[in-house]
Order: structure tokens, then sequence, then C-alpha cells
């Protein structure tokens, strides 16, 4: 939790950009895994963690704009709580570390809404990603959960988007001691790495890692020899000599900031030569991007840097032919880099993507159908205090290169008889994390080995 002040500020100027009308928030609940009383570890709602720091279960709170008042509503524990939990700061007590003094009951909030309603207020709400949020607006305001959607505030959803897309150096910190500990899991997973381990294992190592400071995953783990099926969870492999293991794991702090970092490191000591063929290219590519970085430059460009530096590698062995604009812009490379280059990140290892990444990524642009295009996930010009994901790779995936065969797709810019080669090298990816300064980028964390020398290195070779 931050400063009492912080959250005052970040209430204030959110009542500043918005004029009247009354600012719902809904809290995450509880949620039961395989019934109501084995729940999975409960995550705060991040919008309502960013205006109101507290971390519990069931709450709720409006920002009355025209009354000036800001009121939580939830219910002290009883006695039954504390049998379970032990007792805890009264709720009472937590509202005030934050600056708020009003709480009301749980039970209070739909008499409230119902008052606002028949006066004919404006009730600004946020598009939902959890069923009981639904379900909560379906009783509190009579809307189908199939109309929700369109019924959103979009000037809360701005105004929510412009303060947390700009991150305070208090969060930067954070975000960093996430990554750091993000780079502890991935140097574990090189400690640990031999043939004959399973990637179930893997997993586990690292998440020991995440959790032993008393925090969490930022999402579920991708250990995998199969790196070319993009996010890969199913963990069942035993790794072998001469596959690569690709992990993408990031550690979430007990503010809930995160880190996301992925690394490929060869099972046994050293990378075959194809693989470090491509490796390298990978690499180009993700120095390409990373030298694109500064204020005021369109993400896209970025992506498309790190997408004409692998075509321009690939096209050096032989894979790609023609011209790298003219193949770039019809999406050739994407058949080995079918995906984004990154993403913003913060709170949510996504940053907002639960506001809708139509606004967030893309500030209301509607994103390009290509394929390849269409998972870009950040295409919008770079500001200072932007905290965002560098990740491009080259993935080798069997199904989608015999479908583009077999159409003989853009097959001007493709030698489809010179891939085989290079099919069991599967998936590369690494990733860092970078803040966007007034002058410039600042990669945060400590640094991973990148470079082939110091990767086998770290592998003991």
């Amino acid at each position: 939790m931050f400063t009492t002040n912080t959250y005052i500020a970040r209430r204030q100027k959110l009542r500043q950009e918005l004029h009247s009308g009354m600012l719902l928030f809904l809290g995450n609940d509880e949620c039961g895994i395989n019934y109501e009383d084995n729940t999975y570890p409960f995550r705060q709602d991040s919008t309502f963690l960013y205006f109101f720091g507290i971390e519990r279960p069931g709450l709720a709170a409006i920002i009355d704009i025209e009354e000036g008042t800001e009121t939580i509503f939830g219910d002290e524990q009883n006695i039954d709580d504390v049998v379970w939990t032990g007792t805890l700061p009264t709720l009472r007590a937590v509202c005030e570390s934050v600056g708020i003094t009003r709480l009301e009951p749980t039970a209070k909030l739909g008499g409230i809404i119902d008052s606002a309603r028949v006066r004919g207020r404006i009730i600004h709400f946020l598009p939902t990603y959890r069923a009981e949020h639904r379900l909560k607006l379906f009783d509190l305001m009579n809307i189908l959960p199939p109309e929700q959607a369109r019924r959103v505030s979009r000037p809360f959803i701005s105004a929510i988007i412009k303060q947390r897309i700009y991150k305070s150096d208090d969060e930067v910190r954070e975000i960093e001691k996430a990554v750091d500990i993000s780079i502890d899991m991935h140097l574990e997973a090189a400690r640990l790495l031999r043939p004959g381990i399973k990637e179930s294992e893997i997993a586990a190592a690292v998440t020991a890692v995440a959790e032993r400071d008393g925090g969490s995953l930022a999402f579920p783990v991708i250990a995998t020899v199969n790196g070319q099926v993009l996010h890969n969870h199913t963990r069942d492999a035993i790794a072998r000599d001469g596959q690569l293991f690709l992990l993408d794991a990031g550690a979430e702090t007990r503010e809930r900031y995160v880190g996301d970092i992925s690394s490929t490191f060869p099972v046994g000591r050293r990378f075959t030569e194809p693989q470090r063929v491509i490796y390298e290219i990978v690499l180009a590519a993700h120095r390409a991007a990373v030298d694109a970085l500064r204020p005021g430059v369109h993400f896209k460009e970025v992506h498309l840097a790190a997408a004409a530096a692998i075509f321009e590698g690939l096209k050096a062995i032989g894979l790609t032919r023609g011209g790298v604009t003219k193949a770039v812009q019809a999406g050739a490379h994407a058949l080995f880099f079918p995906c984004g280059t990154g993403h913003l990140m913060g709170l949510d290892v996504h940053d907002m993507e639960g506001l809708g990444e139509r606004w967030v990524g893309y500030n209301g642009i509607v994103r390009s159908e290509q394929f390849g295009l269409k998972s870009l996930r950040l295409s919008r010009p770079l500001e200072p205090g932007f905290v965002l994901t560098i990740e491009p790779g080259i993935y080798f995936i069997p199904e989608l290169v015999e479908q583009w065969r077999a159409n003989k797709h853009l097959e001007q810019f493709i030698n489809y008889d010179k891939i085989e080669p290079f099919m069991h090298v599967g998936g590369i990816r690494n990733e860092e994390d970078y803040l966007i300064t007034d002058n410039g980028k600042r990669r945060l964390g400590k640094p991973l080995p990148l470079d082939i020398d110091d990767v086998e290195n770290l592998r003991g070779a």
C-alpha cells in the first residue's frame, strides 16, 4: 500500500476529469475452485486497487462527483469470520488509511444506486471481466449482461487510462522490484534445466521464487520445450538434449505490480547450429525494437522494426526472399512472427486490458485485421511514463506452415522448401521490460544474459 496522500490524489484527479455523475467501482469477490469454500487465491480488481488500495474481497465504492463524497461499501468481520481468518484490522481503519471516512454496509449499495437512478443521475460503470460483476450490474442497474458492454462509460474508461498509463516513480520502483524477482525466476530455471527434467519441475521451481517473499505469479507460467505454441501451459513434456526450453514467467509483488520476462535456453549446454542461427536473428530483432524506443515513436513502428529484422535475417539464410519493406507490409514475416512485439505493463501484466484494448493500447483506433498485426496489443505513440515489454520471437508452427504452403500464401516472399531443416527449433523468444523516459528508455531490473556466449556460460558450457 502506498501513502494515504497517493490514493487521495488519484481520486481527486479522477474527479477533475469527470464533471458529473456517480463513479461505481466493483471490487472482486472470492471465487470457488470446485466448491464455495475452496477458493482461488484472492486478487483485487486492479482499478479498485489503484484508487482505493484495499486488498479485501466483497467491496464496492462510489465517488459522487456532485456531492463530493467517497464511500466504500463493505462489512466488518463477524465472529464466524474471525474463527477462520483471525482478527484483521477493522475495515474502517483500513478505509481511513487510504483517506476514506465514509464506510457503509454492503446492503446499502443497492438502495443508493436505486435512488440515483430514480432521480435520473448518471452512473458511470466500467467493462466487466468476471461473471460476478455482470450479475451485480444486472442486480444494481437492471442492465442485462449482453447490454452492459454497450452501456459502459467511455469517459470513465478514458479518465482511468489517462492516469494509470503513466507510471509514477513509486510505481516504477515497485515494477522494478517485480522485474528483479522475475529475473531470479529465470536464473533459477537456467540453474535447474537439464536433460530429463520435466517442464512441471521448472514451473514449480520458478513459482517458488515468485512466492518466497510473499508475492505471487503475475500470470500462469509458460515453461516448455514446445516454444512454438505461444501460450503453452501443458507442462507435461520431458526436456531432451538438443531441444530449446522457453520460459515466460513473471512475479507479482505484494503491491500487485508485475514483471514479465521471457528467456530461451538450450536444454543441453550449447545451442545447435540451426538454433544458434535463429536465436541470433531473434536477438537482432529484439535490439532493433529496443533501439527504436523513445518518446513520440509510434509503437507500431517499433513492432515493424522487429518484423523487418526477422524477415531480413531469415532472408540471409534463404528462408525468405524479396524486398523487406514490401514483404513486411504484406505480412509475410507473420509466418514466423505471428504475434506482437510488446504490451503495456503495470498492475496487470497486460495493463488495463480489462478496460478494453482498443482504448488502452490503440487510443480508440480500430486495429488492423492483417494476420500478425491483429495480435499487436500496443499501437500508439510512446510517452514518458509508459512501461512496456519488448518480446519479438520466431516460431516454427507446423500447422501454420502447412496451411500457408498448401495455399501458396505469399510464396513470392517465402521459400517453403527451405524451412524444414529449421522446424525442430520450435520457438525462441527473449523479453525485457522498459520504461519510456523523457529522453529515451530505461531497461527495468537487473540484466538477464541474452548473448549466445553469455547464455551458454550461464548453462555451464
